[in-house]
């Protein structure tokens, strides 16, 4: 069963990092506009017995959601769950404009776009937690490059420009690194992944918070902009001495080498579903959901890890696609979880999935 899930999850990642490739002139630097299916006129269709879901959002949960909506439908035959990953700014804003039934996050909402949102109050639902990598493409070089936190600051602000500076060969023993040009990789649309790298970041540097900080966009110091975790999977892929931060599925799916991070316990660890887990361990999660868990204490703490919240109104509009939804985000963070491990997504603990379950208990029609 788990190699056939592998096999389908690298099949997923490949294609879906194809296509951006394919677009990455067109799309770059573009934000996410609103994306309805084909066949479907907004939030509120439905047609007899058939409900369809419009979901929108978050890449980094693309290949997760892809695995989970596909299964679902086979045991729900009359629930149709369409999913664009478009970024999670466009998914928020999207969901605010009511343009979808629900959107899909890696950064919570911040309290005046809560306030802005048309339907009422929104709730987040964490529906998994995941790694952000640090990936990149030096010849010969396809494992156990260590980057340390200052280093990887100073990569992205452009003080490091060559990958044999000496501060990388000096924690780098025995490591071949060329004389090569150091190009960075960033997301060009609002990102909840680029919401957990620039936090990270900006907890560890007062230089990086002051000049550039953190967010789900941010005006890079350098570097090229790829459109969804998949651009800049494919923008790393694509040239020699790039270097970028994608989701850890879309980088250990496709063979792209990642760094291993120096912890807030000083220990070197690779982005793993043990690392994710062991970051979540011990936070705190308010009532609300809302919460970081970079830069996590603990010896095996992958320092650049974050929920992904699905964000749904409070009260539904349409009693039979919100009693729909609501069937489906109980699915999502019980049964569904079983697929989130095969495809290098950490499972929700069963303590918060207790919690999550009486917030969907609170959703009204």
């Amino acid at each position: 069963m788990l190699e056939k899930l592998a096999k389908e999850r690298r099949i997923i990642a490949g294609v879906v990092i194809a296509l951006a490739a394919a677009l990455a002139l067109v799309t770059a630097g573009c934000g996410g506009g609103t994306v309805k299916p084909v066949g479907q006129t907004g939030a509120n269709q439905s047609s007899g017995s058939q409900i369809t879901l419009n979901g929108a959002g978050s890449t980094f949960d693309l290949p997760l959601f892809s695995k989970m909506f596909s299964e679902y439908s086979k045991d729900n035959p009359n629930v149709r769950v369409n999913y664009q990953g478009v970024g999670s700014g466009a998914g928020i804003k999207q969901l605010s404009d009511e343009t979808i039934d629900f959107g899909a996050t890696d950064a919570p909402m911040k309290d005046e776009e809560m306030a802005a949102a048309k339907g009422g109050k929104i709730i987040h639902l964490p529906v998994t937690l995941g790694a952000v990598a640090v990936s990149y493409n030096i010849p010969n070089i396809q494992k156990g490059l260590r980057i340390a936190p200052d280093v990887l600051v100073d990569i992205f602000l452009g003080k490091i420009t060559k990958w044999n500076d000496k501060r990388i060969v000096a924690d780098n023993p025995g490591v071949k690194l060329p004389d090569l040009a150091i190009n960075t990789a960033h997301r060009s649309d609002g990102s909840g992944t680029t919401d957990i790298f620039t936090s990270y970041l900006s907890s560890i540097s007062p230089e990086w918070s002051n000049k550039v900080g953190k967010g789900k966009s941010v005006n890079w110091p350098n570097g090229v902009g790829g459109k969804g975790n998949a651009g800049v999977a494919a923008a790393v892929q694509q040239t020699p001495g790039t270097i970028g931060y994608v989701e850890l599925a879309y980088a250990s799916q496709n063979d792209i080498p990642y760094a291993e991070i120096k912890n807030k316990a000083g220990k070197w660890v690779s982005p793993s579903l043990e690392g994710v887990s062991a970051a979540a361990e011990g936070v705190t999660i308010p009532d609300d959901m809302r919460v970081s868990i970079v830069n996590a204490a603990g010896e095996k703490a992958y320092p650049i890890s974050g929920f992904s919240w699905v964000i749904v109104y409070q009260k539904q509009a349409d009693k039979a696609k919100g009693e729909a939804l609501v069937k489906l985000l109980s699915w999502m963070i019980n049964d569904g979880q079983k697929y989130s491990e095969p495809l290098d997504y950490a499972k929700l603990p069963k303590s918060l999935i207790e919690r999550e379950d009486a917030m969907i208990k609170s959703i009204t029609y």
